[in-house]
């Protein structure tokens, strides 16, 4: 069981998003997150920022529903997906999802993959989700489930990214170093119903595509 987070970036159809609902443990918006929710038709039980991006028709929705808003000045350091995830781990959710962090201005997408680095972040297990796709870092090992035929792109963030060893992938990295803004662990490819990556220095974002169109993992 997790928390879903929901940004306000693109999500062009809905649906899919559906199942994870039932899994969660809590459903929060940072601001105009809070539109993708009403889509649904499901109400978040809190929206976290400083409620610029909020159309009057969801702000009615939330306000009639007294659902609970955690509201920050505009001026001010951190994102409204930031201090939502902040107040996360501040709560003690060790387990977090996060939905609509893409599309849209390529600064914000950056920035919203970039978060999940934040130091505070450590502890926590943090996942982005797309329709097609999950995301999440690697700081030791992880393990992939998914399809043969999945593509598994692995790509360093704050420098060098030292490799032990991968398993149930096409191209294997044993005992390699992946480098800081270079595409070598792009676009990998499952050769087993699970694959497992083991690093020993860096981070290292993990990216599963599900090739049957289908949410990866």
């Amino acid at each position: 069981m997790a928390l879903l987070i929901f940004a306000n970036g693109v999500v062009d159809e809905v649906e899919w998003i559906r199942p994870y609902l039932a899994q969660a443990t809590a459903v929060w918006a940072a601001d105009g997150g809070s539109q993708h929710l009403k889509r649904l038709g499901h109400l978040p039980d809190r929206v976290i920022g400083d409620m610029d991006s909020l159309p009057p028709e969801v702000r009615s929705w939330l306000a009639e529903a007294s659902v609970p808003f955690n509201q920050h000045p505009p001026e001010k350091d951190e994102t409204d997906l930031e201090l939502a995830l902040l107040l996360a781990v501040e709560q003690g959710y060790d387990e977090i999802w996060l939905f609509g962090l893409l599309g849209g201005r390529l600064d914000q997408a950056l920035a919203n993959v970039l978060l999940l680095t934040h130091p505070a972040l450590t502890s926590a297990i943090v996942k982005l989700f797309t329709p097609t796709e999950q995301a999440w870092l690697v700081h030791d090992q992880t393990k992939i489930v998914g399809l043969v035929g999945d593509v598994v792109s692995l790509i360093p963030l704050r420098g060098d990214v030292k490799m032990v060893r991968t398993t149930g992938l096409q191209w294997p990295l044993t005992n390699e170093t992946l480098q800081f803004g270079l595409a070598r662990g792009v676009s990998n490819r499952m050769t087993a119903v699970s694959a497992t990556v083991e690093i020993s220095r860096g981070i290292l974002l993990c990216v599963h595509t599900a090739v049957d169109g289908q949410t990866a993992g």
